[in-house]
């Protein structure tokens, strides 16, 4: 027998300066919103603050497992979260200070703790491969912790420092995106968009990720409508297909000697 798939109780949390929300499980404990808490995470502890109320949820809809809410955090942890985010600042320009003398071709963008000071990342810009072990060993020998040193794509750089997206909205990336998911100009023309880059392309210069959302739609719609450009047989009499409604599921057709007339697909009918 497969495995049930059920539901779990998750709750959104913030870490971080930005607005977006990662979701835990409560781990059995009582949370309300506008509370700080100390959560398990991929880099280690991370102090945040709870942004919904818990929320019930198909767990296949989480393709990782769900990491917890360790506990509420105490003054002690405020205070400690606090310190980091100080160290965090002196961290960024010291570093930014051994990419000048090492004359390292990068952007150095921020500089973040784990809660534990387990580890410390930094976030940078290069137009090319970047050859930074030594500043690595130096940052290490500073602050006696694992350094970590990440590269960021254009996507990234747009999900890293957010923006404003062509349809007047804060970018999905920076606000609510977890994975920046493969996104091909195919969605584009599933879809029937104009392939202008100008129109199809968001800030980070890269295809819209938002074609993705509905791309599953356009393809069922699309399953049984002609392309444009192909020849058709309506009642008879044979013409070229210049327009298509996808979702409607309709299509024109213009007809020598007769005109365009408009075709409703029969699976829609």
């Amino acid at each position: 027998m497969g495995e049930v798939i059920g539901v779990k109780d998750v709750i959104g949390i913030s870490l971080g300066n930005n607005n977006k929300i990662y979701y835990f499980s409560p781990n059995n404990i009582k949370l309300k919103k506008g509370i700080t808490v100390i959560v398990e995470t991929e880099r280690g502890l991370q102090f945040g603050k709870v942004e919904t109320d818990i929320i019930k949820v198909d767990s296949k809809k989480f393709s990782n497992k769900i990491k917890n809410v360790i506990r509420i955090s105490t003054k002690k942890d405020y205070y400690k979260h606090k310190e980091n985010l100080s160290l965090a600042e002196e961290a960024l320009k010291n570093c930014r200070r051994l990419v000048l003398e090492n004359k390292l071709n990068m952007k150095i963008l921020d500089a973040s703790f784990t809660f534990d000071r387990s580890q410390l990342l930094f976030h940078f810009l290069s137009d090319n491969r970047v050859d930074f072990r030594n500043l690595a060993k130096d940052l290490a020998s500073i602050y006696k912790t694992r350094i970590e040193l990440r590269q960021l794509g254009v996507r990234d750089k747009a999900k890293n420092i957010g923006g404003i997206g062509c349809c007047g909205r804060e970018l999905c990336c920076h606000s609510f995106l977890s994975d920046l998911e493969s996104v091909s100009i195919n969605m584009a023309k599933n879809q029937n968009l104009s392939l202008n880059p100008t129109k199809i392309n968001g800030v980070c210069g890269r295809i819209l990720c938002c074609l993705k959302y509905e791309d599953s739609n356009y393809k069922e719609c699309r399953k049984t409508l002609p392309n444009i450009g192909d020849t058709v047989n309506i009642n008879g009499k044979f013409g070229q297909v210049v327009n298509i409604d996808i979702l409607n599921k309709k299509y024109s057709v213009d007809i020598p000697n007769i005109g365009i007339i408009e075709v409703q697909n029969e699976s829609n009918s």
